[in-house]
């Protein structure tokens, strides 16, 4: 089963968090995409071939990365979830793929609550730890 990851990537603790998302699910035995490792990086992109060409492709990586996964697990942590990643998770959700929220962090922007369009595509699914998202994909796909 191969799992994309979603989520803020713009900081060290976000990378870093990812990275131990990432090696957590891979330890279960799940193949992941993670676009921090996987995909393009902007900066680097866009010297090649220029931002508007580079946001283009970016996008339709993510796009197909989403297609070829069977999950996509969203990094809900911040103070709102990441723009990007809430993205993410309705193209998965549009395609009819598992979305699974992990969320560590206790703000929220309806009085400690998220986002009900978030939770929809989530199918109400968030876990609170890492062994949690480990419990729901056993669960559903066992």
């Amino acid at each position: 089963m191969k799992i994309f990851i979603a989520g803020p990537l713009f900081c060290d603790a976000e990378l870093e968090y990812n990275e131990k998302l990432d090696k957590f699910l891979s330890d279960l035995g799940f193949t992941t995409f993670l676009p921090q490792r996987d995909g393009y990086k902007l900066v680097e992109l866009e010297k090649k071939v220029g931002r508007s060409e580079a946001l283009r492709i970016i996008f339709e990586r993510d796009v197909q990365e989403i297609k070829d996964s069977d999950v996509v697990v969203f990094n809900m942590d911040g103070r709102v979830p990441d723009e990007g990643a809430c993205v993410e998770i309705g193209i998965g959700y549009a395609l009819g793929k598992e979305c699974i929220g992990l969320k560590t962090d206790v703000r929220g922007v309806f009085d400690s609550a998220d986002n009900p369009m978030v939770l929809g595509a989530l199918k109400f699914r968030v876990a609170g730890r890492l062994e949690e998202v480990g419990e729901m994909l056993v669960e559903e796909w066992d």
